[in-house]
């Protein structure tokens, strides 16, 4: 939805793209935030969960030693000092916005996935899952950065609903709340979805796929240029930006184009 051009970079050409300090620190923070839980309830402090933070990064280094690039000729250790201290105080700020010694998620990063009957297949992986003793299910996300503004919450609002679809499909149980949790700006964004909600989400997702399948035949896969494209890696191979896209690496579809009189009456097969 952001940028088609985009999508084939990432999905069909697989072009590689350098890590980012603000995508990585999510990665962290995320981490530490799920080890949290593990611990008993009471020991849930937020000098705890700051404690946390180096040994997650290592753990993160071992996994992906490419990270290292994020500080390359960090020769005293300054920017990366600071880069875990902002970790630091966006975990620090999560206890402003949630108690975790009164939350027993029933799931943490929860892989989830389903099969629509159109054959589409969805998965995803949840953040948190909370259910009470009624048996209400509640979906939390962390983002560290900041909440949109309210004209755009719909949008950010998107990612949950593909999440309750999933889970209504697969579980057949609507969940009752869906909540974004802001660490960036000390916010937090919650909805409660009903079944027409996810229907809709449901066919935004077959004329969506249906789109990427056409694409996916024709090649044709245009940029979408919008104020994201300053942190785009692909810019050197955009068409916006004066730059040329590899050789599309799968068969294109062809298709017989009408007759031209200039030929002869006689139609021809090309690309769409």
């Amino acid at each position: 939805m952001q940028c088609p051009l985009l999508y084939r970079f990432r999905v069909i050409d697989k072009l590689p793209e350098k890590p980012s300090e603000a995508a990585t620190r999510g990665t962290l923070v995320h981490a530490v935030l799920e080890r949290l839980f593990d611990d008993p309830a009471t020991e849930r402090t937020a000098g705890r969960a700051r404690a946390l933070v180096p040994g997650q990064w290592d753990r993160l280094l071992e996994s992906k030693p490419q990270l290292t690039e994020l500080f390359a000729g960090d020769q005293e250790g300054e920017r990366l000092s600071r880069w875990l201290v902002e970790a630091e105080e966006l975990v620090e700020r999560w206890f402003t916005l949630e108690d975790p010694t009164r939350l027993e998620p029933a799931e943490r990063e929860l892989f989830v996935e389903t099969e629509l009957e159109s054959g589409l297949r969805l998965r995803g992986i949840i953040d948190r899952v909370d259910v009470a003793p009624s048996g209400e299910v509640r979906i939390v996300d962390y983002k560290t950065g900041k909440a949109p503004r309210p004209e755009y919450a719909e949008g950010a609002l998107f990612q949950m609903k593909f999440y309750a679809l999933v889970i209504w499909r697969w579980k057949g149980v609507v969940p009752r709340r869906l909540q974004l949790v802001y660490l960036g700006s000390g916010d937090v964004l919650t909805y409660d979805p009903v079944e027409a909600d996810l229907e809709r989400v449901e066919r935004k997702l077959l004329a969506l796929w249906e789109a990427i399948r056409e694409a996916t035949e024709t090649g044709d896969w245009r940029p979408r240029p919008t104020k994201l494209c300053g942190w785009c890696d692909h810019r050197a191979v955009c068409p916006e930006f004066g730059g040329t896209p590899p050789a599309y690496p799968l068969p294109v579809a062809l298709t017989e184009r009408p007759a031209d009189p200039a030929e002869g009456g006689q139609g021809r097969m090309g690309p769409v």
